[in-house]
């Protein structure tokens, strides 16, 4: 299978100075989906611009025609289920049938705490994930849901007309540990991961290459506990979070060496960011323009 290469525009430029000029431009260099972080600040933005993930997909899915779309990654921490499955019909029906959730139990930092919340552990994320992903994929493929659980509840929701993409848009699930692992066996149509964090300081390539294997050997031991083949499920790394940090972004011979190492490891799906100066993301935007054009042909 060709690996596909995608891309993740933050949303810290106003749609009118450059913002929405990205979206248009991602889709003219041929990506196959451009995605958007689901937050409401992160980390060294959090003090400037930053703008909301669902009305930037609406923005873009009106400036886009063929380019997927969506989010790396939605979580619990400020989102509840029937607030987001309306949201998230009306985004699939404006662009046409080009949106993916993608969907994570979240973290710490401002999103966990922004709305008076103390932070939740691990597991508690985890807790709730575990019913947020049930409870939505319900409100997108119902016309009408009523549910109590412990921690969301929907009474006589409904869902109508329902997605375009039928029975309802992919979830891309972000996991790594077995709870996780398993939602995505069930729910997916891809699984994203950002390799190993706790070798991003002090790990080297070979050992994040090892650690991402072992994950994707995770996810083959979760779908066949369900009886589904782990080859129907794509498979998506969001880069910039492993050892290599920038470095396969520094030309195109170094992105072609990257992806093809991880394509061996059965990634379907390579997501780079798009560059932003003086920032974690700052590349050369002729090099990275680059990669777009080129590295799919030679990945194929």
């Amino acid at each position: 299978m060709s690996l596909r290469l995608s891309t993740v525009i933050l949303p810290h430029r106003r749609w009118h100075e450059g913002g929405g000029a990205a979206w248009t431009r991602a889709e003219q260099l041929g990506f196959h989906a451009a995605y958007t972080y689901d937050h409401l600040s992160w980390r060294s933005f959090r003090d400037g611009p930053w703008f909301g993930a669902v009305p930037t997909l609406t923005a873009a899915a009106t400036a886009t025609e063929r380019m997927r779309l969506g989010t790396l990654v939605t979580s619990p921490n400020f989102r509840h289920p029937v607030t987001l499955a309306k949201e998230l019909i009306s985004l699939d029906d404006i662009s046409g049938g080009r949106i993916t959730l993608g969907i994570g139990a979240g973290g710490t930092g401002f999103d966990a705490t922004v709305l008076g919340q103390q932070p939740w552990t691990p597991r508690e994320r985890a807790d709730r994930l575990a019913e947020f992903v049930p409870l939505l994929d319900r409100l997108l493929t119902e016309d009408t849901v009523t549910y109590q659980g412990e921690f969301y509840s929907a009474h006589e929701a409904r869902g109508i007309p329902g997605c375009v993409q039928r029975p309802r848009l992919p979830f891309a699930v972000a996991a790594t540990g077995p709870r996780g692992l398993r939602l995505a066996a069930r729910y997916g149509q891809a699984w994203v991961t950002t390799g190993d964090p706790k070798l991003f300081e002090t790990g080297t390539p070979e050992q994040s290459v090892q650690a991402l294997r072992g994950q994707g050997e995770k996810l083959a031991e979760a779908c066949a506990s369900i009886g589904r083949d782990v080859s129907g499920l794509d498979k998506i790394l969001l880069t910039g979070f492993t050892p290599d940090r920038g470095r396969p972004l520094e030309s195109l011979d170094a992105f072609v060496d990257f992806a093809g190492r991880h394509q061996e490891l059965g990634f379907t799906e390579i997501v780079i960011h798009w560059p932003i100066p003086d920032s974690d993301f700052a590349a050369d935007e002729k090099v990275f323009e680059r990669i777009a054009m080129e590295a799919p042909g030679q990945l194929a």
